[in-house]
C-alpha cells in the first residue's frame, strides 16, 4: 500500500524556491505573479501557490521570531 500526497499539498522544488525568496525580499516585485513566472518558470496556479506560502511564512516568523 502507498500513501500519497494529495495534489493541493504537493509543491514542486520551484514553487517552495520562489516562496522562500518571496518572503525573504523586504520589496516584493510588482506584479508579483508575472515576475515569479519570468524569475522561476511557474505558471500562474504556481505563482498564487508561492505568493501563499510566503505570506504564511512571514505570519509565521513575526509570531515566532
Amino acid at each position: 500500500m502507498s500513501i500519497t500526497t494529495p495534489p493541493e499539498h504537493q509543491h514542486s522544488a520551484a514553487v517552495e524556491q520562489a516562496a522562500h525568496w518571496l518572503a525573504d525580499l523586504r520589496e516584493p516585485p510588482h506584479p508579483i505573479v508575472p515576475a515569479l513566472k519570468e524569475r522561476f518558470g511557474l505558471s500562474a496556479v504556481e505563482a498564487c501557490e508561492a505568493i501563499a506560502w510566503a505570506e504564511r511564512m512571514r505570519v509565521y516568523r513575526k509570531a515566532h521570531g
